[in-house]
């Protein structure tokens, strides 16, 4: 769709981060489409900023596949590309199994109380079916044993691939199968409660894993038919006075 008309104030501390937020949304919920043409001028404009954030961003969402820009061209929202979801799901699905596992230990009551909260919340959305409140309560879900983890390496990977991830998730939440995934996450903080760090990095890994329900597998490449075609030869056959002598 368009870039909304409607300026959209925003605070000026951590501006640039700000806009790289409210831009990677935009294209991750479908509000910036694939193959849309995206102008510095009509983005800034929506914001409420200057152009200089806005360009900045458009090149961090470029690092992370987001949008296409070559020299000269125009900047463009990237097509959903499969096999980066693939290659993206698979390391998504690595680092959280290893935040799990990192932040067990660690999990104060506190936290638990956060995931169960995050839980409820993202169970009601489902209920009602609000795919963008589902999301945020499930970022928040599993943003609680990610900050505990405190592994920067792990932090850096997942805010630049779940993304790429997310926009192909939406469907997931969209739908009934999404109803699994509380169940998935009662388990969760039942074995973090537990401290059982491998049943927790078990559930983890399943949780994230069942996403590549959504990617189809890849179409392998046409292979030529080493069958003889089966047409008569339409060339008429030469004529007598044509053919070769011996």
């Amino acid at each position: 769709m368009p870039v909304p008309a409607s300026p959209t104030p925003l605070r000026t501390s951590l501006l640039r981060d700000t806009v790289h937020d409210r831009l990677r949304d935009a294209i991750v919920d479908g509000t910036l489409a694939p193959g849309e043409v995206v102008r510095d001028t009509e983005l800034a404009a929506w914001l409420g900023v200057s152009r200089t954030p806005v360009r900045e961003a458009l090149l961090r969402l470029g690092e992370t596949g987001l949008v296409r820009a070559a020299p000269g061209r125009s900047t463009v929202v990237a097509e959903i590309d499969l096999d980066e979801v693939r290659q993206a799901h698979a390391v998504v699905v690595a680092m959280h199994r290893l935040a799990v596992s990192e932040a067990v230990a660690r999990l104060t009551e506190d936290d638990l109380d956060r995931m169960r909260a995050a839980n409820v919340r993202f169970a009601d959305a489902v209920e009602a079916r609000d795919t963008a409140a589902a999301l945020s309560a499930d970022d928040d879900f599993h943003a609680v044993a990610v900050d505990v983890a405190d592994n920067r390496a792990v932090a850096t990977v997942l805010t630049q691939l779940t993304p790429v991830v997310r926009r192909l998730e939406r469907r997931r939440f969209a739908s009934h199968a999404a109803a699994e995934s509380v169940t998935l996450h009662d388990r969760l903080v039942e074995a973090c409660a537990a401290r059982d760090a491998d049943a927790a990095a078990e559930v983890a890994f399943r949780t994230w894993q069942n996403l590549a329900d959504l990617i189809p597998d890849p179409q392998p490449d046409p292979q030529p038919d080493p069958r003889p075609d089966p047409r008569p030869d339409p060339r008429p056959d030469p004529r007598p006075d044509q053919q070769e002598t011996p």
